[in-house]
């Protein structure tokens, strides 16, 4: 970033420093934008967690083999990809309430596409295009509440917002349970993924009540008024802007690629490695899910108190430490149970403070779009996580694999963090 562009962004003091002290401080459009990208957030969790668990009645059903299987959802990451850096260029050109309703609306539709799908060639399509607005609706959705609201309270607001996503898994799991108790699973999966269309009635509560921040307004009209035009796609890999892009990549890379590692293989190392059954195993399961909620809570308590770049640092060290417990030592399943804890809390926790982290790295005008990129880049690579495990895990254990990969991405994500400044309290302005 430019020494203008630095010296244009304050620094405001931090006040109240509890991490439910900017709800309590919040105007009421505020209060509107936090719930609408809270909610957009748990859906968009929600929506992406059903395919993870209807995919084993697909296997079944259509004969598909597991790789083929998972196929799917890596083309719905890399998919996702492409669409949050493109949702994030859109959202620098026509605003970032406009770009959220539309990518809403467009997963929501392919989402019930999915439904109705006959083979798992129909659904592969799908599924792709489902993640083009997966991963725009991020893009836009955290760009508008890191710009909504004021910058002392960012890091917890953002933060909680993210923590939408593990009560977004969690709903995924209740309906899985409700809608396989009820109908025969042949049925049931498709009405998983006619309760992923839900998130598109948040588009009406969106064009209600959310406005666009005003110096996103403000910097679109400037640019309108100047003739300038919005800025092009590719100007976040110019001047001293493309240094910032390569390193905040790298975070986005490290810190997703180590949590599909995880999250992605370790229920089938319980059941493998650990010989415990699907059932016996979702208590497990149940206990990472807890801690990846109160790591997300924490964290974005912990990214204004402490700073975004340290909440990296500390969590991608936890998060190494704790991934060659789980995975090395010939601990007990009691043991194993409780480090579960731990592991979800550390894997998850940091992404609390990415959404206000990159907000602050870019100008205004550039915001959606090296948001976007920067945070779908490492979501593309890291869909190639879960692949290079399995790989991996022919030739050695799944726990070796496990943890070869995660602390090989941990560690790219705590000297990317390092590299780059720290951000908390950076005051946005509009610009040209």
């Amino acid at each position: 970033m430019s020494t203008a562009e630095t010296k244009s962004m304050e620094v405001a003091e931090i006040e109240d420093t509890s991490l439910l002290a900017f709800y309590r401080d919040m105007n009421l459009q505020e209060r509107r934008t936090f719930w609408a990208c809270a909610s957009g957030w748990t859906l968009d969790g929600m929506d992406f967690m059903i395919y993870p668990l209807v995919i084993g009645t697909i296997i079944t059903l259509w004969k598909v083999d597991p790789g083929t299987a998972g196929l799917a959802g890596t083309v719905t990451l890399l998919a996702s990809a492409v669409g949050g850096w493109l949702g994030g260029y859109l959202s620098d050109r026509i605003g970032r309430v406009k770009t959220l309703q539309l990518t809403i609306i467009w997963f929501s539709f392919f989402s019930l596409v999915c439904a109705v799908v006959q083979n798992f060639d129909q659904l592969l399509v799908a599924r792709a295009l489902l993640g083009l607005g997966f991963g725009g609706e991020w893009a836009a959705g955290a760009v508008l509440i890191g710009e909504a609201i004021r910058p002392q309270y960012r890091g917890r607001a953002v933060g909680s917002v993210q923590s939408g996503w593990a009560v977004g898994w969690g709903l995924a799991v209740l309906a899985q349970a409700i809608l396989f108790s009820v109908l025969p699973a042949e049925n049931a999966w498709r009405w998983m993924f006619v309760i992923g269309a839900l998130p598109a009635l948040l588009v009406f509560y969106l064009r209600r009540y959310v406005t666009e921040p005003e110096i996103s307004a403000a910097t679109m009209a400037q640019a309108q008024a100047s003739g300038s035009g919005p800025a092009a796609l590719w100007e976040i890999f110019h001047g001293p802007i493309l240094k910032t892009t390569l390193l905040a990549s790298l975070v986005g890379t490290g810190m997703q690629g180590g949590y599909y590692a995880i999250t992605f293989w370790v229920p089938r190392f319980l059941t493998t490695e650990r010989k415990l059954s699907v059932v016996g195993s979702t208590g497990y399961l149940a206990t990472l899910i807890i801690g990846s909620f109160i790591g997300y809570l924490v964290g974005a308590w912990l990214a204004d108190r402490i700073g975004r770049r340290n909440l990296f640092l500390i969590f991608s060290i936890g998060a190494i430490a704790v991934v060659l417990l789980y995975t090395q030592l010939p601990l007990s399943n009691e043991v194993l149970w409780v480090l579960g804890f731990p592991l979800g809390f550390f894997a998850s926790g940091y992404f609390s403070g990415m959404g206000a982290f990159l907000t602050e790295l870019y100008p205004t005008r550039l915001r959606g779009s090296g948001q976007g990129f920067c945070y779908n880049f490492g979501r593309g690579i890291g869909a190639l996580f879960p692949f290079l495990v399995g790989a991996l895990s022919t030739t050695t254990t799944l726990a070796n694999a496990i943890a070869i990969f995660a602390v090989a991405a941990y560690g790219v994500f705590f000297l990317a963090a390092y590299a780059l400044p720290e951000t908390r309290g950076r005051v946005l302005h509009a610009d040209g």
